[in-house]
């Protein structure tokens, strides 16, 4: 009697504790989901379809929300060296769960998540004792898509070999809560991109009112240069002119002087018939 009556609180208290973990995850998902924001990625995209995608998350149609999971028994981590393990989560508001065991000795963990936008750091590199092991956790991944790196490193022991078995279950959200989800995503992008409305709109006004006087300056420069182009013409018709004007003006100097200082033609040849006429 005595045995069933323990069991029994055992069981009331783990699903007190299960209850309490659901409330904890579903609160976490609701910030998540209040404070979402695009990546600039998304809202720099040339349609609206990533922002869409990124709010909506999977189609209810064909979602079937199984859980991933990820295992691995006595995998060696050489000394010096590391093990990683890419977990790929693109549904938003999944529960990643992790359970490390170490057979012996202990090793470094750290826990992050890549996205387009930069890393998100889940677990700093801290180290796992053999004495703590097993280890189980659990976390919220909000935006997606995403990679969550698991790191196990052994790279400040070049002695000894470690060896690591872990389970990591990926647990995507109910239906009703990836409905619930989307909702309050929207909510919150509706409201970054408002902000970036109201942003790229003054941007947008202040860029028509420089177009406006650049387009002015270049009008008034447009009518400098047919000005100059005006003022040209005249100048290389005037060039022309003074050119040719320039050679004549020089011939005539040099005809001029020649005379003068040769005499003319005609003079001489009378002077040489009246001088044989003469009998000179």
């Amino acid at each position: 009697m005595v045995a069933e009556e323990d069991t029994a609180k055992a069981a009331k208290k783990k699903a007190t504790i299960e209850e309490m973990e659901a409330q904890a995850v579903d609160k976490a998902k609701a910030t998540a989901d209040s404070s979402f924001r695009p990546s600039n990625a998304v809202l720099n995209a040339a349609t609206a379809a990533p922002l869409l995608a990124a709010v909506d998350g999977p189609s209810l149609q064909t979602y079937e929300g199984k859980e991933s999971v990820y295992v691995g028994r006595s995998v060696p981590v050489s000394a010096g060296g590391k093990l990683e393990l890419p977990i790929h989560v693109t549904t938003p508001g999944s529960v990643v769960e992790y359970a490390v065991e170490l057979a012996n000795y202990d090793v470094d963990l750290s826990i992050q998540a890549e996205r387009d936008e930069g890393i998100t750091i889940v677990k700093e590199m801290g180290r796992l004792s053999s004495a703590e092991s097993p280890l189980t956790q659990k976390f919220l991944v909000g935006a997606v898509p995403c990679v969550i790196q698991f790191l196990f490193s052994n790279q400040y022991s070049w002695m000894r070999e470690k060896v690591v078995s872990y389970k990591i279950t990926v647990t995507p959200p109910s239906s009703e809560s990836l409905t619930a989800g989307r909702r309050r995503r929207a909510t919150a992008c509706l409201q970054a991109v408002r902000d970036d409305l109201q942003t790229a709109e003054k941007r947008l006004g202040a860029a028509q009112t420089q177009k406006g006087k650049l387009q002015e300056e270049v009008a008034e420069m447009m009518k400098l240069l047919e000005e100059k182009k005006k003022a040209w013409k005249v100048a290389e018709k005037e060039e022309e002119w003074l050119t040719s004007r320039t050679k004549l003006r020089q011939e005539q100097e040099r005809l001029l002087n020649d005379r003068l200082q040769n005499g003319w033609e005609d003079e001489k040849k009378a002077a040489a018939e009246e001088k044989k006429e003469n009998g000179d």
